[in-house]
């Protein structure tokens, strides 16, 4: 893997914490990224690829007192902690097989730059639509989740294969439709990503291990902390943002981004 200049890792690790779990495609903006700072091809997927563990690592210590409560809870096998592993399980399952079925598919979809663009557009529109239309929650708490309903919102996520769409965007819009308040769906998306992105960083990174040695591990390790610091303060902050302005502002932002990427990549 080439090696980056410090800039350009401290910027792409900031793009990584910063979108991850907003519905607005970190996958996307970091292709867009390298394209804009020339670091892209097989070098800059492999580095996008090893910051993201600093994203889940984020979720782990926003949340380490719920996981731990969970622990507790599946040691005495409290129905609580026991529907909540069932539900995230569940909404891994679709992704987990999907992606081994589909990886080169999604592999070749990685490299365009002006699928991202689409796709930010669509899945902007989106947004809106579902956001105006969507019932009255009656859905609070993950544990409180059916197992049709979780395993709904994991094919959902499925959707995010495709860059641009967005793992967090496609996940929390499925839970909306089913009913799902807004917090729970933005914790049950956050939840799902451990998994998630834990699988499928470990199965593109042994893809792609030939692009890895010794030297570029200094580089890894200050993108993986950079994008932990603005993961977790995005984390933090997401819930409160979305209950009380909703998902609009995001929709509003992924169709201006999209479009002005899609402008300059024809124009280039």
């Amino acid at each position: 893997m080439n090696q980056p200049d410090l800039l350009t890792i401290i910027l792409l690790g900031i793009v990584e914490g910063l979108t991850e779990y907003l519905p607005v495609s970190s996958t996307g903006h970091l292709i867009l990224a390298g394209e804009l700072l020339g670091f892209s091809g097989e070098a800059g997927a492999t580095f996008d690829i090893a910051i993201q563990s600093g994203a889940i690592l984020a979720v782990l210590v926003a949340y380490w007192g719920r996981f731990v409560d969970v622990a507790r809870g599946l040691r005495v096998r409290e129905p609580g902690a026991i529907a909540f592993l069932r539900n995230v399980a569940l909404g891994f399952l679709p992704a987990a097989v999907m992606g081994v079925l589909f990886i080169k598919a999604v592999e070749a979809l990685l490299e365009s730059p002006i699928t991202v663009a689409v796709s930010l557009i669509l899945g902007g529109i989106a947004i809106l639509l579902i956001e105006r239309r969507m019932g009255a929650a009656h859905i609070s708490g993950v544990e409180a989740l059916s197992t049709r309903t979780s395993v709904l919102i994991g094919l959902g996520q499925c959707v995010a294969m495709i860059p641009g769409v967005s793992r967090s965007g496609a996940t929390i819009m499925a839970a909306l439709m089913l009913g799902v308040d807004r917090r729970t769906a933005a914790e049950f998306s956050f939840f799902l990503a451990v998994p998630t992105i834990s699988g499928a960083t470990a199965l593109m990174l042994w893809k792609n291990r030939d692009a890895l040695d010794a030297s570029n591990l200094g580089a890894i390790g200050i993108g993986f902390a950079v994008s932990f610091v603005v993961a977790l303060i995005v984390v933090k902050g997401f819930v409160a943002l979305v209950s009380r302005f909703g998902f609009a502002p995001f929709a509003w932002y992924r169709i201006v981004a999209g479009s002005a990427a899609l402008i300059w990549l024809l124009a280039r």
